[in-house]
């Protein structure tokens, strides 16, 4: 047993909490151990807009400040686009991008940096109901405002076997749901005979389980068969996370996402027609360039028609060497703030009907550690948050509970 200590901060998506935690995970398995005064500090970094960057930027240098001796190695979309320049940071000692980020391990322990492979899986162990299970990685669709295909390379993934070999093990740690995630989970299996669908197939098949989640996925990419599966699973959780990014076809196009909204809409209605308690969150983008008054307009009219459940709204931010950052008819910050506030209301009257929908049911709720006034948590299967009492028996099991308002 030796003494040495690390500490990882992550920033940013599921995946890279994913990441980290076996990150985590293999350096105990080596003998380290977890301290607030390590040796060692592992940054999992974010580049989706300026803000994460500048939160990175900013983290580090605190950490170098309070831990002058400590070696600092920063990983993840940030490294990927942007080594050079960090490696420049005080305190920083090594570079690894989201291909190799990995191999931090190897570093912080001093020993040899093994050949990167094509794809590594991941998943999270350190809550106590969950993990999120990485199964694909990378990105080929290059839309004009991300940075994400740039910084995580091109679409790759697990296989099937592996992947319910990785559901056995967390459901040999105890943990009740597994959330599949990854870049653009509907491209599982490029370059293979295997695709999503039959990944969710044998998922539901083997039923090693009790809950599946399934994290964002593309709208063109959301098959009819996904949906039904999902409607008669037991396992497959009635809840989807869908990306519009824009309700006006104009903006799609300039975007260049691969779809129009009367596509998405009929994913929408056949959710509801299939799985009709299903929760529906979508990811919708403010102030895209050239977004006129009337294209917001369109596109809020849009989403306020959609049966959604709640929605992701994120303020457009430029990113340098984007195509959109090129164009020249940049939204003013003080509209895209006015656009983002509208949208996030529609959200939080979406989220309050929803909810309202299903008061007085009875459904099954995983419930958390988390205690907070004597009270703990949980969620339903189509994802609505419910509290009780503080029980501790409770934690981590599923079971039938009658919703009521928070």
């Amino acid at each position: 047993m030796n003494n040495h200590t690390f500490a990882i901060h992550t920033f940013g998506c599921k995946l890279n909490f994913s990441e980290s935690s076996d990150m985590a995970r293999r350096l105990r398995e080596l003998g380290w151990s977890e301290s607030e005064q390590p040796e060692a500090i592992v940054v999992n970094s974010c580049a989706v807009t300026h803000a994460a960057e500048k939160k990175v930027r900013n983290y580090v240098a605190h950490l170098h400040r309070e831990h002058p001796d400590a070696r600092i190695v920063v990983v993840g979309c940030y490294a990927s686009l942007c080594a050079e320049e960090i490696r420049k940071w005080a305190g920083v000692e090594a570079v690894f991008g989201n291909r190799d980020k990995m191999n931090a391990v190897q570093w912080v322990v001093g020993q040899p940096i093994p050949e990167t492979p094509t794809f590594f899986s991941t998943y999270s162990s350190n809550d106590r109901t969950r993990s999120f299970l990485k199964i694909q990685d990378g990105c080929d669709y290059y839309c004009t405002y991300c940075t994400v295909a740039a910084a995580r390379g091109e679409s790759r993934s697990d296989s099937i076997e592996h992947v319910l070999q990785n559901i056995e093990k967390i459901h040999a740690e105890g943990l009740k749901e597994v959330n599949i995630t990854g870049v653009n989970l509907g491209t599982f299996g490029k370059g293979t005979d295997e695709n999503f669908y039959d990944l969710l197939k044998a998922i539901d098949r083997q039923h090693l389980v009790e809950r599946v989640r399934i994290s964002s996925i593309e709208p063109n990419l959301l098959t009819d068969e996904i949906i039904h599966l999902v409607s008669e699973s037991d396992i497959l959780m009635p809840h989807f996370h869908i990306p519009l990014q824009s309700g006006s076809d104009k903006i799609l196009a300039a975007m260049k996402r691969r779809y129009k909204t009367d596509l998405f809409a009929s994913k929408i209605y056949k959710i509801k027609q299939l799985v009709p308690d299903a929760c529906i969150a979508i990811d919708i983008i403010a102030g895209f360039p050239g977004e006129t008054d009337a294209d917001f307009e369109d596109s809020f009219e849009f989403v306020k028609q959609l049966p959604l459940s709640y929605m992701h709204v994120f303020t457009y931010s430029r990113r340098p060497g984007t195509p959109a950052a090129a164009i020249k008819e940049q939204v003013p910050e003080t509209v895209k703030r006015e656009r983002t506030n509208r949208l996030l209301e529609l959200s939080e009257t979406k989220k309050r009907f929803f909810y309202h929908e299903h008061f007085g049911e009875t459904r099954p709720v995983l419930w958390e550690s988390e205690e907070a006034d004597g009270k703990m948590f949980g969620f339903t299967d189509n994802y609505i948050k419910v509290s009780a009492p503080f029980c501790a028996d409770w934690v981590n099991t599923i079971r039938p509970y009658v919703v009521e308002d928070l």
